[in-house]
């Protein structure tokens, strides 16, 4: 059986936000394999069903993102999953662009609470990880209120796409080797103000 969990905080109030891109990629694949994330158990949302032939608990801690480990680490036990082989979590990263994606085996929190408390729950920094870009803090936001903000209208169909492949990254890593899955997923990934900025310096090439 595996845990996968996605990271934010609960409530409307913080509702697709960037601090909840776990959430929203978690429901994306919930919805892909016909899983209700509706039952209160393990101070989180939960639902369960099978995934590429795994059974699989999906979470969504109801804790905040900074107690997230309290949620994670009770499933965990209840199931005596071994984060190191049975743990996989989705959660933002402003380290990355908007929509672009990491898949890690193990490693820091990286200033992020809510991985930081799943470490310091668990005792371990090896468990599966699905990074989802979220974008850099503009330098004259306040990080708290940047990762609580919401995507422009520009991020968002980028961010839409980037839900659907997090999801998809989730359930490959059920069934196939982490280096498989960090090779297909783990790939700069233009933005499409990118894409249309190359398109119009071909241009003048085009013509000639």
């Amino acid at each position: 059986m595996y845990i996968i969990v996605g990271l934010g905080n609960p409530g409307p109030k913080y509702a697709h936000t960037r601090h909840n891109a776990g959430f929203d990629s978690i429901d994306r694949l919930a919805a892909r394999y016909g899983i209700r994330i509706e039952t209160e158990k393990f101070r989180a949302l939960t639902g369960t069903g099978v995934i590429e032939g795994q059974k699989v608990l999906l979470l969504k801690p109801l804790t905040f993102m900074n107690l997230s480990g309290e949620s994670v680490r009770a499933a965990c036990d209840f199931y005596k999953i071994d984060p190191e082989e049975g743990l996989i979590v989705l959660y933002d990263d402003i380290s990355l662009a908007p929509g672009q994606l990491r898949i890690r085996g193990k490693g820091s929190a990286g200033g992020h609470n809510g991985i930081k408390n799943i470490i310091s729950q668990l005792g371990t920094q090896e468990f599966l990880r699905v990074k989802i870009g979220v974008g850099a803090k503009p330098a004259d936001w306040d990080l708290v209120d940047y990762v609580l903000s919401r995507f422009s209208k520009e991020e968002q169909p980028e961010m839409d796409d980037a839900f659907d492949r997090a999801a998809r990254a989730a359930a490959m890593l059920l069934t196939e080797e982490l280096d498989r899955v960090m090779s297909e997923f783990n790939v700069r990934k233009e933005t499409r103000r990118e894409e249309g900025q190359q398109e119009r310096k071909a241009k003048p090439q085009e013509r000639e």
